[in-house]
């Protein structure tokens, strides 16, 4: 005889149903204090529909069935075609549809990019695999607007807020995705000792015809329309479109290997490829092509940091509305002190870097001012390494407080956990991040002017901050041993900005936790550690008022 399982109290619901920019006050001061409040509904009204148990449902199921590669067809024909889960393809239909990945460029407004950021860490929240093809379109745009008599008929279908997954010439498409090839088995971030060839079929220069051969052993979003690669042309080391199919129909020469089997990011497909003479125009001039292909990297780093500011957003929500509705020893988890504590602190790590990734936004918006041009050139790093870094530590906090429970797959948490590690990686590891902030202020000195005005915005009104600040500026001038200090000084750029924000605007309870538990000590190695006589609830409701 079946035993009936008994009712069990004491669980938490699943968050679901619930209005992720409304129930967020730290993005929504961002917003507007960033430029964009006439963004506002805009941004309500997408938060209202990502937080639906459909969109999250939907990343649910392109996690649990991952994308399959497909190299030949019935008759022996090499197809070399990536298929996916129905729920990849209602997700990208939404979020092209949203205009997250190229919306800046499509409608460009005083805020776009701040506007963009807001949406794309609520996007984040729900799935965060879509955003390989995303930012990069979003990257590659303005390097090929650049060159609009060889690449103008693509940029409509970019822009184009319709979705076409069909495996076809773009000409044929209503909309197309970009990808990218850089990195090489044998140098990794090195990418100057790249063996890909491109070799000139005809004349030499941009827009010109370039046949590619050699191989990439990550080939990024293998699903895209086209791709930026790097190939040793003449000239040296240079930057080519490379799209799947010829201006004759026919399918372009890039033959996929293998999909790689990756920890997470389980949704999207990465990949490696080998190009026997693929066809290629010429982006920029011959030997540029690391800073042709950066000018893309700027902004898919840029999300990197953005999009971990979700992951940890979603996963802080998570475990505050677990101890919201689980008791434990007699009380609500969320009313035991230690727990209190640790749940405000995860909060407050969570809305330094909102602040900081929305006041880099206002940067992406304001290029042609000089002094934020020199700003984003700095911070673009700086937040791409602190940001993505301490993704795994809150997620893993995070899962802790759900117990158990927050360690299975069908929890919320362990696959944001899983694609935490991910953004820190991607576009340039933490090394690469901090000698690339070396780099700018050591090559742009009025860098570091347009660094310490915004850090003086906020002098005079702490000591601590002041101490800080000051010490932080007499570092940045003194070049000795840079490299070894690189890590050090990027983090407390970071923090000093994350300051800034906080003290300048608030809330006072933010900015007076901040201070106390970040600048003195450093950040803490573990969540919970935060001083007596701070307002911990109003620190928790800042990233998650229900």
């Amino acid at each position: 005889m079946d035993t009936p399982t008994p009712d069990v109290a004491n669980q938490s619901s699943e968050l679901v149903d619930y209005n992720l920019f409304r129930t967020n006050p730290a993005l929504i001061d961002a917003l507007a204090r960033e430029g964009s409040a006439a963004d506002h509904d805009r941004i309500m009204g997408l938060g209202e529909r990502l937080g639906t148990a459909e969109m999250f449902s939907l990343g649910d199921a392109a996690n649990r069935n991952p994308p399959v590669l497909k190299l030949f067809d019935r008759f022996g024909a090499r197809r070399d075609e990536v298929e996916f889960h129905p729920a990849w393809h209602e997700l990208m239909r939404r979020l092209v549809a949203e205009g997250l990945h190229t919306g800046p460029w499509s409608e460009p407004a005083s805020a776009a990019h701040v506007a963009r950021a807001a949406g794309y860490m609520l996007w984040a929240e729900v799935e965060n695999g879509t955003q390989c093809p995303a930012t990069m379109t979003y990257g590659a745009v303005p390097t090929l607007a650049r060159q609009p008599e060889d690449f103008g008929q693509w940029l409509p279908l970019l822009l184009s807020r319709e979705y076409d997954s069909r495996f076809a010439p773009a000409v044929d498409k209503r909309g197309a995705l970009m990808g990218m090839g850089m990195t090489e088995r044998q140098g990794g971030s090195d990418v100057r000792t790249n063996t890909t060839l491109a070799v000139p079929v005809q004349a030499r220069g941009p827009g010109r015809e370039y046949r590619l051969t050699g191989q990439k052993w990550f080939f990024s979003a293998p699903m895209c329309d086209a791709f930026l690669v790097l190939a040793q042309a003449p000239g040296g080391l240079s930057c080519c479109f490379v799209p799947r199919f010829l201006p004759d129909r026919s399918v372009n020469t890039l033959y996929l290997q293998r999909l790689k089997a990756k920890l997470g990011n389980h949704s999207n497909a990465s990949s490696e490829v080998e190009f026997k003479a693929s066809y290629g125009l010429l982006v920029g001039e011959e030997g540029r092509g690391i800073q042709t292909i950066l000018e893309m990297g700027v902004y898919t780093r840029f999300d990197n940091a953005v999009s971990s500011a979700g992951l940890m957003r979603h996963c802080a929500t998570q475990a505050i509305h677990h101890a919201r509705e689980r008791t434990a020893f007699g009380r609500l988890l969320i009313d035991q002190p230690l727990m209190r504590n640790v749940l405000a602190d995860v909060a407050l790590e969570c809305e330094a870097h909102i602040a900081l990734v929305m006041r880099l936004a206002r940067a992406f918006d304001a290029q042609e001012d000089e002094a934020e041009s020199l700003l984003r050139r700095v911070l673009t790093p700086v937040a791409k390494y602190w940001v993505c870094k301490r993704a795994p530590m809150v997620s893993a906090e995070a899962m802790e407080v759900l117990g158990g429970n927050g360690y299975i797959e069908e929890g919320p948490i362990a696959r944001r956990y899983r694609e935490a590690p991910l953004n820190s990686i991607w576009e340039g590891s933490g090394n690469i991040m901090c000698l690339d902030v070396l780099r700018a202020l050591s090559r742009e000195p009025r860098a570091r002017e347009a660094l310490g005005s915004v850090l003086s915005g906020s002098k005079g009104r702490d000591a601590r901050y002041d101490r800080f600040v000051d010490d932080l500026l007499m570092e940045l001038g003194d070049p000795t041993d840079g490299e070894l200090r690189a890590r050090d000084l990027t983090q407390r750029i970071a923090l000093a900005v994350q300051a800034a924000v906080l003290l300048g605007y608030g809330p006072e309870a933010s900015a007076q936790a901040f201070l106390a538990s970040r600048l003195s000590a450093g950040p803490p190695a573990a969540f919970g550690t935060l001083p007596r006589g701070l307002d911990l609830g109003a620190l928790i409701d800042r990233v998650f008022r229900a």
